[in-house]
């Protein structure tokens, strides 16, 4: 919502500074965000004399404002223009400001008392004057009051670590929302290092030795009191434990909470904070040196490395199902490689990853493209019903790329993975991304990759709560042939991994995603083919349909783009099916370019209820044969879902057909494995005829003359089709 005072505060910095090289001008909408903070930044550099402006409130800023003008009061000493930008700051921040007039008044004294009191270092900061630490914060978009999912338990610790740290040189005051955060627990960190007695110039919000060493001196048990349990309760309030509460006095009570955060963890439950307590409270990895008894490589584990595994405690393996295309590492699973890990006693836990290093990588139709590939994959090793297959996020996932791109992606995968698979779903990635993915239902478990101690995502983030690994650490395990790198993971023993696989399958010469580059080349046989057959490039009428005149409202160009925007679904589906790509996307591209007007209008009499079923979208399917379709193959056991029925879902079929063309196009794949059984011939191959596949595309369009006339039309498309797919695939 727009406020007058940011409005005003937004006028005052361009009417002052907008011609100042290097502030310049802000949006005057009286909303509070970045970019008024920058600029209100900026002029305060540039009333400090500061030449190289910048939107950081940096040591230069802190230590020059230090320096000119410690502390900012009614003593009228600081430039009048300096007030108003800290007028304009605590308007942003939802303080009364006093106005906009550039006077230290009462008002903008009880301003400045209420914004220390909310921040907690009224105590270490004592009276009504705005000094340089509190002016930084002031000029940020950190909140001081619990907002959103903030909880006022959080909030405590904060305003407590701001009171009692501020007065160390390299202690910033930290939001007071009730959110644990990155921030917050960088400032738990240096709060520990003040407490082991490190000096200033030695504190780096870091758990390094020096850290680790002091940690250790410092176990807190039953009876102990002081500063060390506050922090430790500290620690466990920001990992979400239930029920702790922030105190000085470590009870029976947290002794207990301890253990069930030890048991969870899988750390040793001795109802104390000792070392690997503290370490699993303060830095994603925990304990680096603690032994887990599962791991995951890109190296392939022979008879040699698999003793030395098992010999170090190891039981379980996370292995790659696939390689990265056009790209020379050779992580995935080798052949007879689980035949090696399984004759040793060791479980297997597949991964599936291409890139996904970035969040472009992520989309809805990404996910079901690699969730395609993860099931043909598992098939080609022999993965069993129930296997559960990891797919990751391999980057520092941000809050709102995870809503925008992450979650989608995954929906994608869940989906596609919970029909076309009796396969489960897991995720490997940051901690947050694990978490927000599996609270909506699309992973069942996490594989966390907390070694990325740096990962935004994980720095203040707690455990996700279906962890099945934990990734802390690379390290090499054995020596000589022996000798593997792996990455170090715990086992929660959510996800028991695999102790066995069937014999392998895999579709018999897969096709592959078409080569754009050959697609103008495709184009001009599928126009010289329908030309033939009295269709124009553009335009043209009465295609099996000789009674009506009306015009075809796609061109050829246009009917072939939309057959190939979806070629990967097509592809992916193919092999999936173990068909021919072909088959499925030549009944399309004839549908598509015959679609006319008395199919729009057969569509717009359905959508008003005028009449029951069309044949709709790029398939123009209709719902009864969709349905029948589907329900073929649920039988079949090729999909899963539950049976439909005419009245309860025909609407909601319908629907799905005309405005989900995903889901048109799986149909399509659906409804020709049923046409196979309604003209009694074997399930459709990659190895099937031209006879049958004639006989498959008439059936698509029905019975009679016109629907064998139909197949020896369509056919035709199917034959242009498979002259580029065949070499593509290596024919």
């Amino acid at each position: 919502m727009a406020d007058e005072m940011v409005r005003q505060a937004q006028r005052f910095i361009n009417t002052t500074y907008g011609s100042v090289a290097g502030i310049g001008t802000v949006p005057e909408d009286g909303r509070t965000g970045w970019p008024l903070m920058y600029a209100l930044t900026r002029a305060l550099q540039y009333e400090l004399g500061i030449t190289a402006l910048s939107d950081s409130f940096g040591p230069t800023t802190l230590s020059t404002l230090q320096g000119k003008w410690p502390s900012i009061d009614r003593t009228g000493t600081q430039p009048a223009n300096v007030v108003r930008i800290v007028q304009a700051g605590l308007y942003c921040k939802g303080y009364d400001g006093g106005g906009l007039d550039g006077v230290y008044s009462d008002r903008v004294a009880a301003a400045v008392r209420k914004l220390k009191a909310d921040t907690g270092v009224a105590g270490a900061l004592p009276g009504d004057a705005m000094v340089p630490k509190l002016f930084k914060a002031l000029l940020n978009m950190d909140a001081y009051a619990v907002t959103g999912s903030g909880s006022q338990a959080v909030r405590a610790i904060q305003q407590w670590m701001n009171g009692k740290y501020v007065g160390r040189r390299n202690f910033f005051v930290v939001p007071c929302d009730g959110i644990y955060s990155r921030d917050v627990q960088r400032a738990l960190m240096f709060a520990v290092q003040y407490e082991i007695g490190m000096s200033d110039d030695v504190a780096n919000g870091v758990f390094g030795p020096g850290t680790q060493a002091g940690v250790r001196n410092n176990t807190v048990k039953v009876g102990s009191t002081g500063t060390w349990v506050q922090l430790f309760t500290a620690a466990m309030v920001f990992n979400q434990r239930a029920g702790v509460s922030f105190n000085s006095t470590f009870n029976a009570i947290l002794a207990s909470q301890t253990a069930e955060f030890q048991s969870f963890v899988k750390l040793p439950v001795t109802g104390r904070g000792d070392f690997q307590t503290w370490a699993s409270l303060l830095a994603t990895s925990g304990d680096t040196t603690r032994k887990g008894t599962a791991f995951d490589c890109v190296t392939q584990v022979t008879p040699a490395r698999a003793d030395s595994l098992v010999a170090a405690g190891y039981q379980t393996v996370g292995r790659y199902l696939s390689n990265v295309p056009n790209t020379t590492l050779n992580k995935m699973i080798q052949p007879g490689e689980l035949s090696v890990i399984f004759s040793k006693g060791l479980r297997v836990f597949p991964i599936y990853q291409t890139w996904g290093g970035s969040a472009s990588y992520f989309t809805y139709n990404q996910g079901r493209s690699d969730a395609f590939a993860a099931i043909e994959w598992a098939r080609f090793h022999g993965f069993r019903d129930g296997t559960r297959i990891y797919f990751a996020v391999d980057f520092d996932a941000l809050d709102q790329q995870i809503t925008d791109s992450v979650i989608p992606h995954f929906r994608g995968v869940f989906e596609t993975i919970r029909e076309n698979s009796r396969y489960e779903v897991g995720i490997y990635g940051p901690r947050n991304a694990c978490s927000r993915v599996s609270a909506v239902g699309y992973a069942g478990t996490s594989f966390v990759s907390d070694m990325s101690v740096g990962f935004s995502g994980n720095l203040g983030y707690p455990m996700p709560t279906n962890w099945a690994f934990d990734q802390i650490a690379t390290i090499t395990v054995g020596t000589g042939d022996g000798a593997i790198e792996i990455d170090n993971d715990i086992a929660s023993g959510r996800d028991l991994g695999q102790d066995g696989v069937d014999p392998g399958t895999s579709p018999a010469r897969p096709d592959v995603e078409f080569a754009v580059a050959q697609k103008g080349a495709l184009l001009k046989d599928v126009q010289q083919y329908l030309e033939g057959l009295g269709v124009p490039e553009s335009g043209g009428s009465g295609i099996l349909d000789e009674d009506t005149t009306t015009t075809f409202a796609n061109s050829t160009t246009q009917a072939l783009e939309t057959v190939l925007a979806y070629d990967w679904l097509f592809t992916r589906l193919a092999r999936t099916l173990n068909v021919r790509k072909a088959l499925l996307q030549a009944p399309v591209l004839w549908e598509i370019r015959r679609f006319d007007g008395l199919d729009a209008a057969a569509d717009d009499a359905v959508r008003r209820g005028a009449q029951a079923d069309s044949a709709t979208g790029l398939g123009r399917i209709p719902a009864a044969a969709a349905i029948d379709a589907r329900n073929h193959c649920i039988d079949q056991g090729i999909i899963n879902g539950s049976s439909l029925t005419w009245d309860r879902d025909r609407a909601a079929v319908w629907n799905k057909l005309h405005d989900d063309q995903q889901y048109n196009i799986a149909t399509v794949a659906y409804l020709t494995l049923h046409n196979a059984a309604r003209l009694g011939l074997d399930r459709p191959t990659t190895e099937t005829g031209e006879a049958d596949v004639e006989r498959l595309l008439a059936r698509y369009n029905g019975t009679g003359p016109k629907a064998d006339e139909y197949g020896r039309r369509v056919i035709g498309l199917y034959r242009t089709l498979e002259k580029y797919f065949a070499p593509q695939r290596g024919l």
